[in-house]
């Protein structure tokens, strides 16, 4: 391959993968046609993106970026997957696949700022919950005290309603 068509590959990584700070790498070689185009196709269906890559470009084209780590993983035959809403969910969606497809080999990931190594790195990844998820357990922890004062106010009007004296605790 010429410099110049190398040094446009590099330059199409750095714009595909400009702004991206989540990703994961795989090696999906071994698979049949079909189920490479089921795999690509129910990953596109969530949003995330397939891209194989050559992997010395792609480290080039990833230096100095949020990224960067990802070289630990980029040996052998790789892809890149990115997109859905977050690493996390990226990170779910392929251990899926790797259980269902035992070709699918899982490489590494990186979310925010930190490297997971591996097929126990990306299934750790995988189990964190998402910012959504994340945000919903808080309001609910926050909100769980409130929930039951407002049961023992809501108990203490209904005896006081009828009458009932409210005995003192001790």
């Amino acid at each position: 391959m010429s410099k110049p068509v190398k040094n446009m590959i590099a330059s199409e990584y750095a714009q595909r993968f400009d702004g991206v700070t989540g990703a994961v790498v795989v090696e999906i070689r071994g698979l049949d046609g079909k189920a490479t185009t089921d795999v690509r196709g129910n990953l596109r269906a969530k949003g995330i993106k397939v891209t194989v890559v050559k992997n010395a470009l792609v480290r080039r084209s990833l230096k100095g970026g949020p990224l960067a780590s990802l070289e630990k993983a980029l040996k052998g035959p790789s892809a890149l997957l990115t997109g859905g809403e977050s690493a996390v969910i990226v990170a779910r969606e392929i251990v899926k696949v790797a259980e269902k497809e035992k070709k699918v080999v899982l490489k590494g990931a990186i979310f925010d700022g930190e490297y997971y190594d591996g097929d126990a790195g990306v299934k750790k990844l995988g189990s964190f919950p998402t910012r959504e998820e994340a945000q919903a357990k808080v309001v609910t922890l926050v909100l769980s005290p409130a929930r039951n004062i407002m049961g023992v106010v809501k108990t203490l009007q209904e005896k006081l309603e009828k009458g009932e004296a409210i005995a003192k605790i001790a």
